[in-house]
């Protein structure tokens, strides 16, 4: 396997932005290694790019199994310069129906974690690499339509700083990316009245982008970056009535 060739692995890579972000780094010269929950689908992809797609079955809300899980595909790629961690569910839940928030919790927050930390751990020993986190635009303020949704992604922000300062600290040459799209075209994202949706090719061209620039905090797509801004400013008595 070439040492020169630079690897990728992407949590959560079965459809929308993850298989976007797939594509476009295969034809980028990438060695790519995917995870999933639906088999099928990611055989069905690594059968389009033999010998430069990895797959690896995984829930990451089965933490202790997903953190072997990913060992295992780092040492099957001989090793990993960037992970991007799209793995993440989200429902409308007006009624706070327990069994949807707490399966939110467990793959948005724990599972993130558990990925997130022994990624980061693998990159302090090796001394280089980039994690990267799809958060959301939801992550700045709380929901009440979807609140687990939008309180496990202000996690996901709020722990990937932590991780940075972390690496500031350590004084390595180690990168944390946050990255918040607005809407995008996957099949999380439907209903009515939805603007600025990008489509899943255009936000991992972006998303690459930003790698690549080794942004701390991006907004997908770019003009996202407005809706931040007005969502930070706004009082809580304006944004109640929304």
């Amino acid at each position: 396997m070439d040492s020169n060739v630079k690897k990728v692995v992407i949590i959560g890579a079965s459809s929308g932005i993850g298989l976007s972000l797939a594509k476009q780094y295969v034809d980028a010269g990438f060695l790519v290694g995917i995870t999933g929950r639906r088999l099928e689908l990611l055989k069905s992809f690594q059968q389009q790019y033999l010998g430069k797609v990895f797959i690896k079955q995984m829930d990451v809300s089965q933490t202790s199994q997903a953190i072997i899980q990913l060992q295992h595909l780092i040492s099957q790629m001989g090793g990993m310069d960037i992970i991007i961690i799209n793995a993440g569910i989200g429902f409308l839940n007006k009624r706070l129906n327990w069994q949807k928030e707490e399966k939110v919790i467990n793959t948005n927050v724990s599972g993130f974690c558990a990925i997130a930390s022994t990624s980061l751990n693998y990159f302090i020993q090796q001394k280089s690499g980039q994690l990267v986190s799809i958060s959301s635009i939801n992550a700045l303020r709380g929901s009440d339509t979807a609140p687990a949704y939008a309180a496990s992604k202000a996690f996901v922000s709020n722990y990937v700083e932590g991780l940075r300062k972390k690496i500031k600290k350590l004084k390595l040459p180690i990168d944390v990316t946050d990255i918040q799209p607005g809407f995008v075209d996957t099949d999380m994202v439907r209903g009515e009245h939805l603007f600025w949706v990008a489509s899943s090719t255009k936000a991992a061209q972006q998303i690459i982008q930003a790698i690549k620039k080794r942004k701390k905090l991006v907004y997908i797509s770019k003009r996202w970056r407005l809706i931040a801004w007005a969502m930070k400013l706004m009082p809580d008595w304006v944004y109640n009535k929304i």
